[in-house]
């Protein structure tokens, strides 16, 4: 019988290449996202998706969605640690009731959760590399929804035996990333900029530093955390790019030279909520989950830059430019 899971935030950039990579792997996906972020076409290239347009705030549309799923990815949030100081209570209500919804539908039809969380909970702290026994600091409101959501989904193992594992993603990044949005990630934006000669933004001084991991490792860190063993269940990872941080200065010039340009940075303000440092021991993942990140830092960006210049030239040919 072939195995079905539902991926919530599907049409968004990490949902895309986890439902895509499903549907490769023989999976029967059911995407659910209510594109305020996502775009249709990211899904383009899995046709074999059955697609649902719906609010993860809708109770009874995840649990619709989710009937006869062995596996729940939930991806669908509200991101952005700037947009939630600007929108606490949408932030909130996205993220933690979203993911209520999630643990219903899984309690209903005895399935296994994967959630997305995120390094901010962290916040700014002392010591590093940053692991999970760490006292949690978030510095936003996007922060504090992600630790609530992890609390929920350990409470949900520990009082209805819901299996679910929860992801600390630290700075995602690839090829499909949006550089549109007005909370778009720092890789797409300096791309942008260097591949059309507008100066990039930094803000504050560029020596900020962030542990990068490339799409395609976190997307293998969904699947192996899907199978993980019982000692998994409740608990959250670090999911990292396994290598030292790179500053955001740094992180321009390595982009500056994949694309042959020499861009001048207009430095901003330092942005309410970010932190100076994340930098992931991922030793637990790798003993519980069976998690190693393959892509180095140059090769993923090289692949990012290279999916940028592709992607220009596909919109180019498209329309006669």
């Amino acid at each position: 019988m072939t195995e079905r899971a539902l991926v919530t935030g599907a049409a968004g950039f990490i949902g895309s290449h986890l439902s895509r990579r499903l549907v490769a792997d023989g999976v029967e996906v059911v995407g659910l996202d209510d594109l305020s972020d996502g775009s249709l076409d990211n899904l383009r290239e899995a046709p074999e998706i059955r697609f649902v347009e719906a609010d993860i705030r809708d109770e009874a549309a995840v649990a619709d969605a989710a009937r006869g799923c062995a596996t729940i990815y939930h991806q669908g949030a509200k991101r952005a640690v700037p947009r939630s100081i600007a929108f606490p209570v949408e932030t909130t209500d996205v993220n933690v009731r979203g993911l209520l919804n999630v643990l219903l539908a899984a309690r209903a039809e005895n399935a296994t959760i994967v959630a997305a969380s995120s390094s901010s909970v962290y916040g700014d702290q002392d010591e590093f590399p940053l692991h999970e026994s760490m006292e949690l600091r978030p510095c936003s409101p996007y922060a504090a929804s992600k630790v609530t959501g992890e609390v929920y989904a350990g409470s949900f193992w520990r009082s209805h035996e819901v299996r679910s594992v929860s992801l600390r993603y630290f700075n995602v990044y690839g090829p499909g990333q949006d550089p549109e949005n007005e909370y778009a990630a720092v890789v797409p934006r300096f791309i942008v900029a260097c591949l059309t000669g507008t100066p990039p933004v930094i803000f504050g001084d560029g020596d900020q530093a962030r542990d990068f991991t490339f799409i395609d490792d976190v997307v293998e860190a969904n699947i192996v955390a899907s199978r993980a063993s019982d000692e998994a269940w409740g608990r959250a990872f670090n999911i990292g790019g396994g290598e030292p941080p790179t500053s955001v200065n740094q992180l321009l010039a390595k982009i500056a030279a994949l694309t042959d340009t020499r861009p001048e940075p207009v430095h901003e303000p330092t942005r309410a909520g970010d932190v100076r440092l994340t930098e992931a021991d991922i030793s637990l993942a790798a003993d519980l989950l069976g998690f190693q990140p393959r892509v180095p830092i140059e090769e993923g960006l090289r692949r990012t830059v290279a999916s940028f210049r592709a992607s220009d030239a596909d919109v180019g040919a498209r329309t006669g430019a």
